[in-house]
């Protein structure tokens, strides 16, 4: 897979947004959902850090499909680059096998997409509870400095208000709505990340991502920002299926993966972190009129289809208070005008790196 000079510069620019970053120099990483749209931004700013700086960092990337890492990191596969491909499939309790100790672990191997995680509900739990478990056997193991969770910010559930959510703010989630799986398993994962700190010491951390959109979607991805992306790269216009008022932290792709590096480093044992940029606050609708902008489209709504949505979030506001992150040292360096621009430019170049 070519990266055109556009996302060269752009994991440039997200670097510099680390604290310490050169504390991973050395370092050996595991990171689960290698491929996955954020894990596979975190994968490339590690080999990253190896091509331009020397980090000599071990990333151990693990996934179902070798082909899909291959394919997506064959920039970097060729020669010393620091990468490892590992079998790992997060329904399963048998872990990971691993000849060699690890220094820290990213465990982010979830079903995210909501299409798949309403089909498949059961393997979407599993990934979020015996999944983590086992990366928490490995830590033992290993001795692993810290493992980082990434849960989601779907684990506010609905709540009234239309400020923020800070991170110890929760609203009502109903257990037995038909999406609830998703939700449910990402709250109890963070709560088995706190049970294996008290029983067996294992320093944690967990982000709560919230919209993450960028030039690493997939073709498989159907939520909103995917959809408007896919459009606009192919000159379509951008349709909304309804209103688009939800209120949403929207990130780009990389600044998400330098906010987990930085709280992989700095965050405080037991803690969760928003990952969020302020500037970035904004309606679905909002992020449809920029994303057609930067496409040279024309973003248009299509209410007939509202109601035929299936299992919308139930959540008007999930957007997400950035203060607990950006006091560990954090900047976001792209906000939602230079994020999608700079989206938009890097899968629209010749030779770009992502295919939709």
């Amino acid at each position: 897979m070519a990266y055109s000079s556009s996302y060269w510069d752009d994991l440039r620019t997200a670097l510099a947004c680390i604290p310490d970053a050169k504390k991973l120099h050395g370092t050996r990483i595991l990171v689960t959902g290698a491929t996955g749209m954020i894990c596979s931004s975190i994968v490339d700013v590690l080999l990253f850090m190896n091509r331009e700086h020397g980090a000599n960092i071990t990333v151990f990337a693990a996934g179902r499909s070798e082909q899909a890492a291959v394919e997506r990191f064959a920039r970097f596969s060729a020669g010393d680059s620091g990468i490892v491909f590992v079998p790992y499939d997060a329904t399963s309790s048998e872990g990971v096998a691993l000849d060699s100790d690890v220094d820290y672990i990213i465990h982010g191997a979830s079903n995210a997409n909501p299409a798949l995680y309403m089909e498949r509900p059961v393997d979407t739990m599993l990934a979020n509870i015996l999944g983590l478990s086992s990366m928490f056997d490995l830590a033992r193991a290993t001795s692993a400095r810290k493992l980082l969770y990434i849960s989601s910010s779907e684990v506010y559930g609905k709540s009234e208000g239309t400020h923020p959510y800070a991170e110890n703010d929760f609203g009502y989630l109903d257990i037995l709505n038909e999406r609830a799986g998703y939700p449910s398993s990402k709250r109890a994962g963070e709560s088995l990340c706190v049970a294996y700190g008290m029983q067996y010491g294992i320093d944690s951390v967990i982000v709560r991502p919230g919209h993450i959109y960028g030039p690493s979607i997939r073709s498989s991805d159907n939520r909103a920002s995917a959809e408007f992306t896919r459009n606009a790269v192919a000159g379509n216009d951008v349709v909304l299926r309804s209103k688009g008022s939800q209120l949403r932290s929207y990130c780009y792709s990389l600044d998400c993966a330098s906010a987990i590096l930085t709280v992989l480093l700095q965050g405080e044992r037991a803690n969760a972190y928003n990952i969020s940029n302020p500037h970035s606050i904004c309606t679905i609708s909002d992020i449809a009129e920029a994303i057609a902008h930067a496409g040279g489209v024309e973003a248009r709504y299509d209410l007939s289809a509202e109601s035929g949505l299936s299992a919308p979030s139930l959540m008007q506001n999930s957007s997400l208070a950035s203060d607990k992150l950006e006091a560990l040292g954090w900047k976001p360096a792209f906000d939602l005008e230079r994020g999608v621009g700079r989206m938009m430019s890097v899968l629209k170049e010749p030779g770009g790196p992502f295919s939709v």
